[in-house]
């Protein structure tokens, strides 16, 4: 009897018995394992696709470097050029002298820069608003911002230059930013992300201190929301930088931004297009820059949303 009992202890205390395991705790077992949480490495056919949309994103930008660095002949040329010509900084400097692209960049960044900053922080207070704020009418409010995303553009056209013109802003910056200082899938972009991502255990400790909506808002919606503000005002400057439907209409060719200002480079009989395609490497080169800049925070931005999410 004596000898079953210290069998059965020894038994017990022996760590290394096998013990059964649950369907969790094998699951657990095998996380554990040596090299589970190792990361996982691209094979070849990844890097041949990476490469492949690399170059064929990167193929119109280069293309307009080498149609900009030759004269027109070589441009029409049958084949075309392939590789960069001498004449890069001339026709630079001819399509910055013709277009007046000095005056044309500094009001592209004024537009741009005022709208992408408003519209991040409007969406960002309807969003929260939508997303966590209970008010009566609330879902009949959402449903017309989604709505107006389904009207053209070009309906409200004849409409907006009128009310512009009665506001004393023809042909001024004003008239453009005023028109877009808010966007409808901004609005819904950030009432998504902000549904999912602030938790509401926050808002009601914000209530519990005594903090009203809008410091709710500062304190606690602003550094949750940080990674998707940044996707969104890339997206919307890159949008203002590039519209030319609206300025066009707005401005004329004394006050341009930089699309409208490219049309003064084709606007005669005989179109240079090397000169052209100067002018659009030009426009293209400030973007280049802020992505340049700010591209690993606004990436790693979205990283650290995503890992959070």
């Amino acid at each position: 009897m004596t000898t079953d009992i210290a069998q059965v202890r020894a038994g017990v205390g022996d760590r290394t018995t096998p013990r059964p395991q649950t369907r969790g705790g094998r699951r657990f077992a095998r996380a554990l394992r040596p090299g589970a949480g190792r990361q996982h490495h691209a094979g070849p056919l990844a890097y041949v696709l990476l490469g492949f949309a690399a170059l064929v994103s990167l193929f119109p930008l280069y293309w307009t470097m080498v149609a900009a660095s030759t004269d027109n002949t070589r441009v029409s040329q049958t084949p075309p050029p392939f590789l960069p010509g001498p004449n890069l900084l001339t026709n630079l400097g001819t399509a910055w002298r013709d277009a007046a692209m000095g005056q044309a960049m500094v009001n592209s960044l004024i537009v741009a820069g005022v709208i992408a900053l408003s519209t991040v922080f409007f969406a960002t207070l309807a969003g929260f608003a939508f997303a966590k704020l209970r008010f009566r009418g609330r879902n009949i409010l959402l449903m017309m911002v989604i709505g107006t995303m389904l009207v053209p553009p070009q309906l409200g056209v004849v409409p907006l230059f009128m009310m512009m013109a009665d506001l004393g802003w023809g042909q001024r910056l004003p008239s453009v930013i005023f028109p877009t200082l808010v966007s409808a899938v901004g609005v819904f972009f950030m009432r998504q992300y902000l549904k999912e991502a602030l938790p509401d255990e926050l808002i009601e400790a914000g209530r519990l201190d005594g903090a009203h909506s809008l410091r709710i808002f500062w304190s606690i919606v602003l550094p949750i929301a940080r990674p998707p503000m940044a996707v969104l005002f890339m997206i919307t400057f890159v949008h203002a930088w590039n519209d030319f439907f609206w300025p066009f209409i707005a401005l004329d060719m004394t006050n341009p931004t930089v699309p409208v200002a490219l049309t003064q480079l084709s606007a005669g009989y005989v179109r240079d297009q090397s000169v052209i395609m100067a002018g659009a490497l030009l426009g293209t080169l400030p973007l280049l820059a802020m992505f340049i800049v700010f591209g690993r925070q606004i990436v790693g931005g979205i990283m650290q949303g995503a890992v959070k999410g």
